[in-house]
C-alpha cells in the first residue's frame, strides 16, 4: 500500500474506483434464474428427448423470466454432459423484445467450453426488473451434439438458421420446449437480496402448467416474495429422484451444483422422493425394487447434513397424493398399495422427526378429503399426479413465508 500512495494520491484512488462502474462498487452476484442441466438419453427412457440431435450454423432462442433485477446480467453456459468443446459463436442477452446485449467471456465475443464445464459471461450492462423477462441468443456455428439439455423447460424456444443473435423477433424453423446449454441467470442485485432454491422433481418443474405462462409453484412462490427481493430458483428436473440418477442427477449428486454453488442462496426446499417410490416395476425402472423407508430417511439426512454445513435452512416439503396416476398412459403401475403405504410412512417421518428446519405439508394442502390418496380435482392438471395451474397456485399461496428464512 505504501509503493501504491507514492504513485497516486488517495482522492485519484477514489475516482479510479467510482469509475469503474457498478460492478466494483456494489459487485453483489446473486443467481436470479436457473434450469439444472441434464444429459440426453436414448431408448433407455420412455418419454423421448423432444429434440434434434444435433444443430449446426444456428441460432437458439430463448426466454425467461427473472426472480430479483438487478444493473447487470451475466449468463451461465453449460456444457457438463458434452462429449466435445461446445463452441459459441456468439451470444446476446436481452429484456424481452428491447435492443440485444452483446455478451463476451473473458472480453472474446467466441467461446470454446471444455466438455464436462460451464462458464460465466462477463458483466452486461442491463438494467432488469423483479420478475421481467430476458432473451438469451446462442449461435453454433459448428455441428453440436445437443448433448446438455433441460427436457421440462415450459417455455418455446426457437431454433433459426444462420447468426441470427440480433434478430429482434423471435421466431425459427424449429421449436422446443427444452432449455438448450443455458442453466443460470446472474444479477448485481440490491444488496439485501437473497436466493431460495427449491430442489424437486416434475412437479417443480411444472409438469402440468401451461407452457409459456410462468405458472410453476415456484413462479408464483417468485410473485410473492418479489418486493421482499428474494430469489426463487427453480431447481425441478422432470424425473427426478432422491438417491438415484433418473432423467437428470440425482439429488444427492446435484445438492453440491443445484444448491450449495449458487451465489445467494440462503436457503433450500426439498420436494423429492416420489418418483424413487413410484418407478419401481414402471417401464422407468421394470427391475428395480422399492427403497426402503430407511434408506429414503437416510438420503433426506445427508442433504440435511450438507445445507447445516453450509449455514443454509433447509425445508421439507410432505409427498402430493398420486393414486391413479398416469392411468392410461405408457407408464403403467405408477400407483400400488405398497408405494401409498411408503408415500405416507414417509409423509409421517417428514411432518414429526424435526429433522428439517421448517416442513411445507403440501400433502394436506392438495389431497382431497373424501379420497385423501387422490389429488383435490380443483388441483389436479387431470393426469392425477401434476397439478394445473390453479394447484400450482394454490401450493404457492399456501406456503408460510415466515418459515423460509
Amino acid at each position: 500500500m505504501k509503493a501504491l500512495y507514492s504513485r497516486f494520491s488517495l482522492p485519484l484512488i477514489v475516482t479510479a474506483l467510482l469509475a469503474a462502474g457498478p460492478a466494483l462498487a456494489q459487485d453483489n452476484w446473486l443467481t436470479t434464474w436457473m434450469a439444472s442441466p441434464q444429459p440426453t438419453w436414448g431408448n433407455e427412457l420412455p418419454l423421448p428427448t423432444r429434440i434434434p440431435e444435433a444443430l449446426a450454423d444456428s441460432t437458439i432462442h430463448q426466454k425467461l423470466r427473472v426472480s430479483v433485477g438487478g444493473s447487470q446480467v451475466r449468463v451461465v453456459v453449460s456444457n457438463e454432459y458434452g462429449k466435445q468443446p461446445l463452441l459459441i459463436g456468439a451470444a446476446r442477452v436481452a429484456a424481452s423484445e428491447g435492443a440485444r446485449q452483446v455478451l463476451k467471456f473473458g472480453g472474446e465475443e467466441q467461446v470454446s467450453i471444455a466438455p464436462g464445464e460451464t462458464r460465466t459471461s462477463d458483466p452486461a450492462a442491463l438494467v432488469v426488473p423483479a420478475l421481467g423477462d430476458l432473451v438469451v441468443s446462442l449461435y453454433l456455428p459448428q455441428r453440436t451434439p445437443l448433448a446438455t439439455f433441460h427436457w421440462d423447460g415450459k417455455q418455446t424456444a426457437f431454433i433459426a438458421p444462420g447468426n441470427q443473435v440480433d434478430a429482434q423477433r423471435l421466431e425459427g424453423k424449429e421449436q422446443v420446449e427444452a432449455r438448450l446449454f443455458l442453466s443460470d441467470i446472474l444479477v448485481d442485485a440490491p444488496l439485501d437480496s437473497r436466493a431460495l432454491v427449491v430442489l424437486g422433481d416434475s412437479i417443480t418443474d411444472g409438469n402440468g402448467s401451461t407452457r409459456d405462462s410462468n405458472r410453476r409453484w415456484p413462479d408464483f412462490l417468485a410473485q410473492r416474495l418479489a418486493a421482499k427481493n428474494v430469489a426463487v430458483l427453480n431447481g425441478g428436473i422432470s424425473g427426478a429422484r432422491l438417491l438415484e440418477d433418473g432423467m437428470g442427477a440425482s439429488a444427492l449428486a446435484r445438492f453440491e451444483r443445484d444448491v450449495l454453488s449458487k451465489p445467494g442462496v440462503k436457503s433450500v426446499v426439498l420436494m423429492l422422493g416420489i418418483n424413487d417410490i413410484s418407478w419401481p416395476g414402471t417401464a422407468f425402472a421394470p427391475n428395480v425394487p422399492l427403497p426402503s423407508l430407511d434408506k429414503l430417511i437416510a438420503g433426506y439426512r445427508q442433504l440435511i447434513d450438507q445445507a447445516h454445513r453450509h449455514n443454509l435452512r433447509i425445508i421439507g416439503t410432505t409427498l402430493l397424493p398420486f393414486e391413479g396416476a398416469l392411468q392410461g398412459s405408457i407408464i403403467e403401475h405408477y400407483h400400488r398399495v405398497p408405494k401409498e403405504q411408503l408415500r405416507q410412512a414417509l409423509n409421517q417421518w417428514i411432518r414429526t422427526s424435526q429433522a428439517f428446519d421448517a416442513v411445507i405439508d403440501f400433502d394436506q394442502m392438495t389431497r382431497d378429503p373424501r379420497q385423501p390418496t387422490r389429488l383435490l380435482p380443483l388441483i389436479d392438471s387431470g393426469d392425477h399426479l401434476h397439478p394445473g395451474d390453479a394447484g400450482n397456485r394454490a401450493m404457492a399461496e399456501g406456503v408460510d413465508l415466515e418459515v423460509l428464512f
